[in-house]
């Protein structure tokens, strides 16, 4: 699916009444088109061409679709991202689950932006402000006056890496994800892409990556699901408050799981779970209602003890442990990962070693 003007949202996400732009069966394979956000944004002159050509990005390397969507489509959501209008799930009601299998994601560039905005990441009213005025940092802050990194795609010994500008050589590896997957929540009202909640939406988990499977609670008639916020990589935290961002073609499989029939962790009827080969990956928010709360819960300790419940419930539930057993386990062998702490509602995961469990 293209993500033309007609197909995307900007600054919100679907809700119950989003009419989808495809519908789909049960199983079946769909390939969704990805623009960042990064280089089409009001700090950055909302103009991509002239935006990427400040970094040598010839005009061909510049997504149409960004170009129309920064044209056409009306910023009217309270967050920055572009999410695909949703694809329906034929069959999918309230209390299913959505299973999504991430099988491809293609670079649709070669180039990414990090950014870090006023009043935003993990130090806010320290960074960027500490810069503002400082000749030696003028070349990082974009014409509305927010640090931006242009960051190119380049390789090294065959794998696909993030090589930064300046004076210090440094490159890193490219694992993309979507930063973004959900499905609609069961309101009319505007609803924030920033925050996630307990039907997905802006985790920012960088594990999903290709391989890598989720499970969404289904909220509403068709479940409704989208993507967006496509990232090259990102370190667990996310602190300057963007990964390195840039757009992507993802491959997923839609599967809907009824009640009783297995293939999806019990607590997924009610909130995200995810896997990959290697591991479970249990999750907590700080505010799981996100949007609908009068202010979103920004503390790392609710998320903390949310994500340690799940994997306890995980660990009891559906593998069979006793309580004392599970928990001790999990103190000895499980680590908790800072999924986020820049979306107000900030995420903690826990990553749970299947190895464990095979011997």
């Amino acid at each position: 699916m293209a993500s033309t003007p007609e197909n995307v949202l900007w600054g919100r996400l679907p809700n119950r009444d989003t009419a989808p732009s495809v519908v789909v069966s049960s199983g079946d394979v769909v390939t969704l088109d990805t623009v960042s956000h990064e280089g089409i944004l009001e700090d950055q002159g909302k103009d991509p061409r002239a935006y990427f050509s400040g970094f040598g990005v010839a005009a061909e390397d510049v997504l149409d679709d960004a170009v129309a969507i920064a044209a056409r489509v009306p910023h009217d959501g309270p967050g920055p991202h572009v999410v695909n209008r949703p694809v329906a799930v034929h069959g999918a009601e309230p209390g299913d689950v959505l299973k999504v299998e991430v099988l491809d994601l293609a670079l649709r560039v070669p180039y990414g932006v990090i950014s870090n905005r006023h009043g935003k990441g993990a130090l806010p009213g320290e960074l960027p402000e500490r810069w503002v005025g400082n000749p030696l940092m003028a070349d990082y802050f974009n014409v509305g006056g927010n640090i931006s990194v242009f960051t190119s795609v380049a390789t090294s010994g065959g794998d696909l890496v993030g090589a930064l500008p300046g004076p210090v050589p440094a490159r890193f590896p490219l694992a993309p994800f979507l930063g973004t997957m959900g499905v609609a929540r069961d309101t009319s009202a505007m609803v924030d892409s920033v925050p996630p909640t307990d039907a997905g939406g802006n985790m920012d988990v960088k594990d999903l990556v290709v391989g890598s499977t989720l499970y969404l609670p289904v909220r509403v008639p068709g479940a409704m699901f989208f993507v967006g916020d496509p990232h090259m990589a990102q370190g667990d935290g996310e602190v300057s408050l963007t990964a390195m961002e840039g757009s992507l073609r993802a491959t997923v499989r839609l599967s809907v799981v009824r009640p009783g029939e297995g293939g999806a962790p019990q607590q997924t009827r009610e909130f995200p779970f995810a896997e990959t080969p290697d591991h479970w990956i249990p999750m907590g928010l700080s505010d799981p209602d996100g949007p609908e709360g009068e202010e979103q819960g920004t503390d790392l300790d609710v998320a903390m003890r949310d994500a340690v419940r799940h994997a306890l419930d995980f660990l009891t539930s559906d593998l069979g442990m006793p309580e004392p057993v599970a928990y001790a386990y999990l103190s000895a062998a499980t680590d908790f990962h800072l999924s986020q702490v820049v979306d107000r509602t900030v995420g903690v995961h826990a990553t749970i070693r299947k190895s464990d469990f095979s011997f």
